[in-house]
């Protein structure tokens, strides 16, 4: 599976980035997908995740209220709006398609990754 993130950068805290992940190769509208980060010398978590018709979605607890996500089932492209950035936020952030989303949780294909695009939150 094919998938491009884009979007990332270097920004202050407090400022916002957007997210983009394209997936030409997949049938977009059938999968379910998530965003996922991982910071150095951490594990990879769930950022947030959203279901094949975009109707149900989900976030980790420390991003809730401050980033959405979104996707475009016309254009295939899932979307991250990221604001009030913290340092914290600071990682390569992966998009995962074809992941099993049910009762509100999201379980990745791990078959799936993007090749990352960097968030850096300056303070």
């Amino acid at each position: 599976v094919q998938l491009v993130e884009s979007g990332g950068g270097l920004v202050q805290a407090g400022g916002s980035l957007r997210l983009s992940c394209a997936a030409p190769g997949i049938t977009f509208s059938l999968n379910a997908m998530g965003w996922y980060r991982q910071a150095p010398g951490k594990q990879r978590e769930l950022v947030a995740a959203i279901r094949s018709d975009g109707g149900s979605t989900t976030y980790a607890d420390s991003v809730k209220g401050r980033f959405t996500i979104s996707r475009d089932n016309v254009k295939n492209m899932m979307y991250l709006e990221m604001n009030s950035l913290k340092p914290e936020d600071t990682a390569v952030y992966y998009c995962n398609a074809g992941g099993a989303y049910y009762s509100g949780r999201y379980y990745p294909n791990f078959g799936s990754w993007g090749q990352g695009t960097q968030v850096t939150v300056s303070s």
